[in-house]
């Protein structure tokens, strides 16, 4: 199993090094311990002096906290068809919050301000959902990136229309690393972002971080609800004091989206492959010519039962892996 997906990565030396430095005595439970404490005051450090965060363990525990402190069970969130919210969490969200998620078709797994002013003006209530919430995830899917200037285009969009934002920012550092900014950059007006830890080095360990203090008080009840109130949370709490005191999100990011790119480039070598969609993070979809190659065959996996092959990289993936693939594509189709 190669570059199949950044979940296969191991956990980062620093990483599991904080979890066991917190592994110390004992602490208040439930979040109230300094550990907690320390990774809030980096989340504020990094998105702003009202941020305030709860922690999951998983993206799809965080994207529902995150959708049930918007959603009501008689409201609607817009979201690309290709989300993840959408195709990969056994309708998750839709299960804990009652309300329903209204896909639109996307070229490129990003919404626009027209998709979502014509979700704000459709519908026919009390008959249909209430249009409230548009989820967005940055990257998307298919491994794109918002820029700023789009995300502060489909934030107002949905402002303007008296409805919330939230990004799906399970590889929000993949993201900021690609643009050349901050994380709260990456999530450009936001009412409340999922960060993903766990597919940038982490253990399990992913946030809800709340930008609106409208929404934020209500975050621990949703959190306990959801099952994510860990009663020794400092050990989640540790692995974001890793990433974010320093640079490690980033430099962890800045390697798997390199390693994506060298992925790309071998594709792009080989006559009659196409990568579908720019590698701009560290996701790379790519069609190769028809072969039967077992050793080529064991990197990657199909996207969506189709012919497209997704390649993942991670923070851990190295030039002699990306190599070693480069030279698997060589053996099947150039002689």
């Amino acid at each position: 199993m190669f570059l199949i997906s950044d979940n296969t990565a191991g956990v980062h030396p620093e990483i599991f090094a904080a979890i066991a430095a917190a592994n110390t005595g004992h602490a208040p439970s439930y979040g109230e311990d300094p550990v907690t404490a320390r990774a809030g005051e980096l989340f504020r450090a990094h998105f702003g002096a009202h941020a305030e965060t709860v922690f999951a363990v998983t993206g799809t525990a965080a994207n529902v906290i995150a959708l049930a402190s918007l959603l009501r069970p008689y409201e609607t969130a817009l979201c690309a068809a290709s989300a993840h919210i959408v195709t990969d969490e056994c309708a998750a969200p839709e299960r804990f919050t009652g309300a329903r998620l209204t896909a639109v078709a996307t070229p490129d797994g990003k919404l626009t301000p027209e998709q979502v002013t014509a979700f704000a003006r459709a519908g026919d209530p009390p008959h249909t959902p209430l249009p409230r919430a548009v989820s967005l995830a940055q990257p998307t899917e298919l491994g794109t990136v918002y820029s700023v200037a789009e995300l502060s285009a489909v934030a107002a969009a949905t402002h303007a229309h008296g409805l919330r934002l939230h990004v799906d920012g399970a590889r929000l550092a993949n993201a900021a690393a690609a643009l050349g900014t901050g994380l709260a950059e990456a999530a450009t007006g936001a009412d409340v972002v999922s960060f993903g830890g766990t597919k940038n080095g982490a253990l399990a360990a992913d946030a809800v971080v709340f930008l609106d203090p409208g929404l934020a008080g209500s975050r621990r009840l949703v959190q306990k609800q959801a099952m994510q109130l860990l009663s020794k949370a400092r050990f989640t709490a540790a692995q974001f004091v890793a990433l974010l005191s320093g640079d490690l999100w980033r430099t962890n990011a800045q390697r798997a989206n390199a390693a994506a790119a060298r992925i790309a480039e071998a594709v792009a070598a080989v006559p009659g492959a196409a990568v579908g969609l720019a590698a701009q993070t560290n996701a790379v979809f790519a069609t190769l010519p028809p072969h039967d190659d077992a050793e080529l065959g064991r990197y990657g996996s199909r996207w969506a039962g189709g012919p497209m092959r997704r390649y993942m990289a991670a923070y851990d993936t190295t030039e002699a892996d990306t190599e070693r693939f480069a030279r698997a594509l060589k053996a099947a189709f150039i002689r």
